[in-house]
């Protein structure tokens, strides 16, 4: 792996602490991706920051829950701010100092982005005087779920679009899906094109071709199933980022901010449950009739003494136990829901509680 390590004196960067920035939207597999570079990294020192859009922390307690020596869970960092760069001296800048004074210092930091981050504005932060005295961004990783993208799912129907102009030519056509799914590409050093295992061939390769059509520079597209990814072609990118923000456009460089008003998010208690199946069978029903984007989180199974991880894109569920509960700890079921503008909470909960 010491080939994904900056070489001492060579460059601006050097001295620094190399950053992998891994960003996706809700659902594309980055924190799965993230486990296996942490399972691979042979012994090599690492650190994450989790900025997840919620107040469940999901993919933090997954992370945490792997034991894994080369990312010890003091080095696991969970902000749930959902925005970084809109918090950069408040969080981002406390939890990397904190980091880098750790006995053990991370000789990579990996940040995970909330699956509703733009990442070109975190970027930015690393031009911060602070943080660029002591980081630099190695590289900006875009996870991209192949079947949400093959659905359509960030595309529009471009004959409803025009049925909606046809009806009312003031309604704005924005998509906030699209824009925020193309921010990260084109912010990215190298885009993963995830989950390859639930398409065929022609489709990978057609998908492949238009995300690269997406890109105004020669970004690699790498696909994969699970996130499963040599860690070497993921860190040691040197892109210094940072420095190189005019290639990286954005549909938000106009915009004196890039808050998540598109979005909604809410925590929903649930109660143990007999029957996981029947369960996950609820809430993609629940997701297909609100259309919403990202259910996860943990639930309790009647006379399991482990707990149960869910995660769903869309109507797409998984589940599986990812961990024993701990003595004294509260078998507490809550699911993060998230959505665009204008979700029916209580509809919503009235069904889940059903």
């Amino acid at each position: 792996m010491s080939s994904a390590q900056n070489t001492p004196g060579a460059g601006p960067t050097a001295g620094k602490v190399p950053v992998t920035i891994v960003t996706g939207f809700l659902g594309a597999g980055k924190t799965t991706l993230i486990r296996h570079v942490l399972e691979a990294a042979k012994g090599r020192r690492l650190a994450l920051i989790v900025n997840e859009f919620g107040d469940v922390g999901v993919d933090g307690q997954i992370l945490k829950a792997c034991g894994i020596e080369s990312c010890p869970e003091e080095a696991i960092v969970e902000l749930a701010n959902g925005c970084l760069c809109c918090t950069v001296a408040d969080d981002f800048v406390p939890a990397i100092e904190a980091l880098l004074a750790h006995p053990r210092r991370p000789e990579h930091i990996i940040v995970e982005t909330s699956g509703l981050a733009l990442p070109k504005p975190l970027v930015k932060a690393f031009d911060w005087p602070e943080v660029r005295a002591k980081l630099t961004v190695d590289g900006v990783i875009a996870v991209v779920d192949g079947a949400a993208v093959a659905e359509g799912r960030f595309a529009d129907d471009p004959e409803a679009v025009l049925a909606q102009r046809e009806a009312d030519a003031a309604v704005d056509h924005d998509n906030p899906l699209e824009e925020v799914y193309e921010d990260q590409l084109l912010c990215a050093d190298l885009i993963v094109l995830n989950k390859a295992d639930l398409l065929d061939g022609d489709a990978v390769a057609r998908l492949s071709a238009e995300i690269a059509g997406q890109v105004p520079r020669a970004v690699k597209v790498v696909t994969t199933a699970e996130g499963r990814i040599d860690p070497a072609v993921l860190l040691g990118l040197s892109a210094a980022a940072e420095d190189d923000l005019a290639n990286r456009p954005s549909h938000h460089d106009a915009e004196p901010d890039h808050d998540h008003d598109d979005f909604d998010s809410f925590v929903v208690e649930i109660g143990a449950t007999r029957d996981p199946a029947a369960l996950v069978a609820r809430l993609a029903e629940v997701a297909a009739s609100h259309d919403v984007l990202r259910i996860k989180g943990f639930v309790e199974v009647e006379g399991k003494p482990m707990r149960l991880l869910v995660q769903g894109v869309g109507s797409r569920f998984r589940h599986h136990f990812d961990r024993p509960w701990t003595p004294g700890e509260p078998r507490r079921g809550a699911l993060v829901v998230i959505g665009e503008k204008g979700l029916d909470r209580e509809a919503i909960e009235s069904a889940l509680a059903a």
